[in-house]
């Protein structure tokens, strides 16, 4: 079967994974069979598919038609037969037990088409002893979406020992037509790659607590504002439900051993069914208490130190085990899990070696399985690390330049396009993103081959939702962190600013903070409808400290840039173009193009006249007279250009110029 074959999607199991995966499929265009047990599960999972469409409609994340047109392809079914019936793609979202699972292949290889391709949602459990229920074995994969469907980009496309590559490839391709990333997982292994890193992470934590080494706010103070994590460790469980990981621990305790006996203080809250937020209580209590305040300065090194040891160990078993190579792990992590960087990244970052001796020492302390490293781990470790060591050198361009972490930064035709690729995290801007911009912005400012520079930021929700407060809290309440911080960001936007070449930011879903402050520095501001612009740092009590207070005041107005700034108010593209900082918006589908071609109009004028006339606009904001005196210099030093020859001869010839910039 080929992608173009696929017309109906069946979706057993009506719940919240299940309903989410038929929206999603029906947004695809799909026409969809949404199947459950009785008219009152599958109709609740109809109605929830109702109310998100309406939510995604309200927020323009789509039209009206779109949303109505998405609902009209969704049938609800109670029995099996009807659901199964013209189906290509079957999508079993049934509950995470291996022997539920069973009795619905054993009822579904009844009623299903000859020709559909069977997936299982499963978040941990073997793909390959649930197809050999079934009569199509290598046509069974396991498709894991990460709740909530409709939101998350990660989709783990799992291959059992007897899945063919066709079928793969075309789990693959579905899954890129509903707008997903899919991360293959090469061998059927419990956990896959996300839970694989997550849930052993959590139960190290909890073994933490439980020898008495650190209490449940250090841990998570650790994870969350040292490690960058989005959540505590802790807190995590409770969001997810104690009991949820505890199941998978004990699943990869029956198959993997005894590196992943589950902790008896996670035992515990599963006997006292004090499962997290869904009953009040866990690890943190959400009925008479605060839930989870996590304090940002109770960081501790020893506990990050082992954390990552552990996180180290679980990812060279991955990659060792041929389950996924290192790009993929840190891929599905960052997109599923939301980690500021993957766990092979970090490791690297950390030290592998020292990572080594860390679980050795905690092996001979406690002769723990779990503590053992791989021999994979080892080998890394003398290589200098997962990727071997490698460091960046080179030129901007896409050829042979540097290998940025978190930009994606390429020449093409001219534009020299920089665009943050931290899509997992809203593209918000971390000392990372800004160190990589600062070396970014002076390589193309230095680069005769580029005429203009063009921001974006990667996928389709957000050009930058601001600073990485989370990543930025590890620096606690210290003014000279803090101090430092704004220096580095006011530095680095700034040569965007003084830039020679003219600057365009495309701006397509949030841009907020130090998303709004990086525009700002942009000399022109391309915005699509769906945007929503604002400065609500006054909101968290802050300020903008990236240049916000000067720039903006310099595109708006003093007026309205206390407006905005004071406010801390969201405004829609339209309000912010009224204001003069947007100069246009355009249809959420013609962004792209329309940057690129804003982009390619500029780097086709006069660079020496263009980088003049920047300099002049600039010299006179504060002294009129001194941004006359660089007019005046800058239209005599045209005069000898060969440029201004070719800008004479096209227009008497009623021609296109070629500018050269000599």
């Amino acid at each position: 079967m080929q992608l173009e074959d696929v017309q109906r999607v069946t979706v057993l199991g009506a719940g919240n994974m299940g309903h989410g995966i038929a929206e999603v499929a029906a947004l695809a265009g799909y026409d969809v069979s949404l199947r459950d047990i009785n008219d009152e599960l599958v109709q609740k999972g109809y109605d929830q598919i109702e109310w998100s469409l309406g939510k995604l409609a309200e927020k323009d994340r789509v039209g009206d038609d779109e949303a109505d047109a998405a609902l009209d392809r969704v049938e609800p079914y109670v029995d099996l037969g009807d659901a199964l019936d013209g189906a290509d793609v079957v999508v079993e979202v049934v509950p995470e037990k291996m022997a539920i699972k069973k009795d619905v292949y054993e009822e579904v290889i009844e009623h299903a088409p000859d020709e559909a391709v069977f997936v299982t949602n499963t978040s941990s459990l073997s793909i390959t002893e649930l197809s050999e229920v079934t009569d199509r074995s290598e046509r069974f994969c396991g498709m894991h979406f990460f709740n909530p469907p409709v939101r998350m980009d990660l989709v783990e496309v799992i291959s059992g020992r007897h899945t063919s590559e066709e079928t793969l490839e075309l789990i693959e391709g579905l899954a890129e037509s509903m707008g997903k990333t899919p991360v293959r997982v090469r061998k059927d292994s419990p956990g896959f790659i996300v839970n694989r890193i997550l849930v052993p992470l959590m139960n190290e934590a909890a073994w933490i607590v439980e020898s008495g080494d650190a209490d449940v706010e250090t841990v998570d103070s650790t994870t969350k504002f040292d490690m960058g994590l989005p959540m505590g460790s802790f807190e995590l469980a409770d969001q997810v439900g104690v009991d949820v990981g505890y199941h998978v621990l004990e699943y990869m305790h029956e198959v993997l051993g005894d590196a992943y006996r589950p902790c008896p203080l996670l035992g515990e809250k599963v006997e006292e069914e004090n499962l997290g937020k869904k009953t009040g209580k866990g690890f943190y209590d959400y009925e008479d208490g605060d839930g989870a305040q996590i304090p940002s300065d109770a960081i501790d090194a020893d506990v990050r130190r082992r954390l990552l040891a552990v996180t180290a160990n679980e990812t060279a078993g991955l990659i060792g085990d041929d389950v996924a190579d290192a790009d993929d792990v840190d891929e599905a992590v960052k997109l599923g899990a939301g980690f500021p960087d993957g766990p092979a990244k970090l490791a690297d970052a950390e030290g592998l070696d020292a990572l080594v001796e860390t679980l050795d020492a905690l092996a001979e302390e406690t002769g723990e399985a779990r503590y053992e490293a791989t021999d994979y781990l080892r080998e890394a470790a003398e290589a200098g690390g997962f990727r071997g060591g490698s460091g960046d050198g080179g030129d901007a361009d896409s050829g042979d330049g540097p290998s940025y972490e978190v930009l994606n930064v390429a020449v093409d035709d001219r534009i020299g396009h920089v665009e943050i690729d931290r899509p997992h995290r809203m593209n918000t801007i971390s000392g990372e993103v800004l160190d990589e911009m600062a070396d970014a912005i002076d390589r193309l400012d230095g680069d005769d081959e580029v005429r203009a520079i063009l921001l974006s930021g990667a996928g389709d929700r957000a050009f930058s939702a601001g600073a990485d407060v989370q990543s930025m809290a590890a620096g606690g309440a210290d003014p000279i962190y803090a101090v430092e911080l704004s220096r580095q960001g006011q530095q680095t936007f700034g040569k965007l600013e003084e830039s020679d070449k003219p600057v365009v930011a495309a701006i397509d879903g949030y841009c907020l903070g130090g998303g709004m402050e990086l525009a700002t520095a942009a000399d022109m501001r391309i915005a699509s409808e769906r945007s929503e612009l604002g400065q609500p740092e006054l909101d968290l009590g802050l300020l903008p400290g990236w240049g916000g207070t000067q720039r903006l005041a310099r595109v708006v107005g003093e007026g309205r840039a206390k407006e905005i700034i004071l406010t801390a108010d969201r405004y829609d593209a339209e309000t912010m173009a009224d204001y003069d900082f947007v100069n246009e918006v355009v249809p959420d589908d013609e962004l792209d193009e329309r940057a690129w071609e804003l982009a390619e109009r500029l780097a086709s004028g006069p660079p020496i006249a263009q980088k003049y006339t920047k300099r002049a606009i600039h010299a006179g904001r504060t002294d009129n007279e001194a941004g006359l005196e660089v007019e005046a210099m800058g239209f005599g030093h045209v005069m000898n250009t060969d440029d201004l020859m070719e800008g004479v001869t096209a227009f008497m010839g009623d021609g296109e110029p070629e500018f050269e910039g000599k």
